[in-house]
């Protein structure tokens, strides 16, 4: 009975499936792991110094009195160049007949300079009252400082064409410096005038 049992156990035995000895077959499969994703260049954010930063406005304020000044400053300059006509006229009259010219061109001339000493003393005033109260504007700044520059300019000539008036009623020679500077004060001053008319004045 004994043989009998221990049969069946070596039976039982042959019948299990046999694992294989092999270590190629005990070596377990490699791992693939998937790539990395990589963002395309197109969708790559800029470097944070490389973004546009936004211009930052300033709103500037003008008073009623600023635009008072400008309106002042405007009407008069419409009379520079009937001035600047009459006085060239009468001066050209006054250079080239001397005492000779008539009663009217003497009495002319002294009239419209002193309409140029008004206007320019005039305009002067406003003109850089306005423009030190603009001076936080960058709108325009540079345009309105050439043409205050420029002005300024047109007056010290005025004022040395005005200094030899006297000289030049009698004087041949002052007379010619009187009307050379004249003609190139108001040459400036026109200039200046024009640049204040021009579209491209609104610089920043």
């Amino acid at each position: 009975m004994l043989h009998f049992a221990f049969a069946l156990v070596l039976a039982a035995q042959d019948t299990l499936p046999k694992v294989p000895t092999d270590s190629s077959a005990a070596t377990p499969a490699p791992v693939v792991m998937p790539a990395p994703m990589v963002m395309p260049a197109p969708y790559l954010l800029p470097p944070s110094d490389t973004v546009p930063k936004k211009r930052r406005t300033v709103d500037i304020e003008y008073s009623d009195w600023y635009n008072r000044r400008l309106t002042i400053h405007r009407w008069a300059s419409y009379a520079t160049i009937p001035l600047f006509i009459g006085q060239y006229l009468t001066g050209t009259a006054l250079v080239n007949k001397g005492t000779d010219a008539p009663d009217w061109v003497k009495k002319t001339h002294p009239a419209l300079a002193t309409g140029v000493l008004v206007l320019f003393g005039t305009n002067t005033v406003t003109g850089l009252w306005n423009l030190w109260d603009a001076r936080h504007d960058p709108n325009g700044r540079k345009w309105r400082t050439a043409h205050a520059i420029l002005m300024l300019v047109a007056d010290a000539g005025f004022a040395y064409t005005g200094a030899i008036a006297e000289d030049a009623k009698f004087d041949g020679d002052a007379r010619n410096r009187h009307r050379t500077a004249a003609i190139a004060s108001g040459s400036i001053a026109l200039i200046s005038y024009a640049m204040m008319l021009s579209p491209f004045r609104q610089d920043k």
